[in-house]
């Protein structure tokens, strides 16, 4: 029987795990009775789950590639370990929507969907999980640590999403990390219980609700609670402080909400950037620390900080981040060769680093320089704007101009009174034109804008 990762061991656990272990690795730690998942049914262990994966794997169709749309998450993570233990491939679409499924299917079309929704249109190939789940007895589950686990694809904010492959191994080394990155919020005396607002398909969710449970010293809810009561009756549902995994999309409509929680053991964000004012809120207002990781569907998670007093990011253990001249190199003991990602980061003598913005988001018109993510800031610092977008058109005009384009949430102001109060910190030859008032963004599940929707509604508002 494999032992839970103790997260103070960090990455040098999972080093010496992968250095002695045999090539087959337990796809679950930790005893047969420990409670894996929990919610208003109950607690569900580690032995009744094993069995509920060997039945439904002796029953999956053929194919190399399945579509995993569960919503629930156990029944998300009774298909990923169905789907490895029969040597297939999780692939994990960033939307449920029927073009997002359509355009993963005709990239890997030996493939077919699995989910537990009665969904519409239906996809092809789908198989649809039962509500009662059948059980088969068997040998403990196991996945060779180079087997390729599932294909992950970027949120497509910037673009057309990307696939990355993610082996078994790598991923628990990256889990390894992750129980470093959370040093100090979990329990020493038993299980921590997690409670995450993102979908288990997002590699964040995948990491933080998927992969600490199986691997960890963790249980988690079976639910993805979405608005602030269905939040807070999930939370209620832990017999101990839980931890809270979300975003700050997420976070902010918590504390909006002013809806009260239950003790909470802290709260975990990611996706997007935190600004320190709602971290320092959130602390204040829930007594807990709020804890940011940075990482993303290429590195998984490989940094952390306590927003609320740290502007820099401490790198986990073993990560070294390496700026260069079109963005910044991550080494990391999870990742078989660096990545280049497309942030810009400074990096200090300890080797505490800032993320400065990104490459594709510095702007230079004229002359002169500023940069997206600033503009952005520069817009939801505006009072009566709740939540707004500064993006870059594709298309340049008759001059060879990319022209900058903005969306803004601003029941209470005009489009001409937003333009004047950007004009107060903003160079002329930035401003955004056209800008448009929204009633919403085309926020994803995780917060997120992709780069197509934003395109869109802006042509919608033509």
């Amino acid at each position: 029987m494999s032992a839970v990762i103790d997260p103070s061991q960090g990455v040098q656990a999972s080093q010496r795990i992968c250095e002695l272990a045999p090539p087959q690795r337990e796809l679950l730690a930790g005893a047969a009775q420990r409670a894996l998942v929990f919610g208003p049914d109950g607690r569900v262990a580690r032995e009744r789950f094993e069995r509920e994966v060997r039945a439904l794997a002796a029953r999956l169709p053929q194919g190399r590639y399945a579509v995993n749309l569960c919503e629930n998450r156990y029944r998300f993570l009774v298909a990923l370990c169905a789907v490895a233990v029969r040597g297939q491939i999780n692939l994990l679409p960033p939307s449920r929507a029927p073009a997002i499924v359509d355009d993963v299917l005709g990239r890997y079309p030996d493939s077919y969907c699995i989910g537990d929704l009665a969904l519409d249109p239906l996809p092809p190939r789908y198989l649809r999980l039962d509500a009662q789940l059948e059980q088969l007895d068997g040998e403990p589950l196991r996945v060779d640590d180079e087997a390729l686990l599932a294909i992950g694809f970027t949120s497509g904010s910037t673009g057309q999403p990307k696939p990355n492959l993610k082996t078994w191994g790598a991923f628990r080394t990256s889990t390894a990390q992750n129980l470093a990155a959370l040093g100090g919020l979990l329990r020493e005396d038993g299980a921590t219980e997690l409670v995450a607002t993102v979908p288990p398909q997002h590699m964040y969710g995948m990491e933080m609700s998927v992969l600490l449970p199986l691997l960890g010293p963790l249980s988690v809810h079976a639910q993805r609670p979405f608005f602030p009561g269905d939040v807070a009756r999930a939370l209620a549902d832990a017999a101990t402080p839980p931890l809270l995994v979300t975003t700050p999309v997420h976070l902010r409509a918590l504390v909006e909400s002013q809806i009260e929680l239950p003790a909470l053991a802290g709260i975990v964000s990611a996706t997007a950037p935190l600004p320190r004012e709602l971290a320092q809120t959130a602390e204040e207002r829930y007594g807990c620390e709020v804890r940011e990781v940075f990482g993303s569907t290429e590195t998984c998670v490989f940094a952390r900080r306590r927003t609320a007093r740290e502007q820099a990011w401490t790198p986990l253990p073993g990560v070294r981040v390496c700026p260069q001249p079109d963005g910044t190199a991550i080494h990391a003991p999870h990742l078989p060769d660096a990545v280049v990602l497309a942030d810009l980061m400074e990096v200090e003598p300890d080797g505490r680093f800032h993320v400065r913005g990104r490459a594709a988001d510095l702007l230079e018109i004229a002359g002169k320089r500023a940069s997206l993510g600033d503009l952005t800031r520069k817009l939801l610092a505006i009072d009566g704007v709740d939540d707004g977008a500064v993006f870059q058109l594709d298309d340049a005009d008759a001059f060879g101009v990319r022209r900058i384009a903005a969306l803004a949430v601003a029941p209470s102001l005009s489009e001409a009174q937003i333009l004047a109060a950007l004009r107060r910190s903003v160079d002329p030859v930035f401003l955004p034109r056209p800008l448009k008032r929204v009633a919403a963004l085309p926020r994803n599940e995780t917060g997120k804008l992709p780069r197509h929707a934003l395109e869109a509604l802006l042509r919608a508002q033509a």
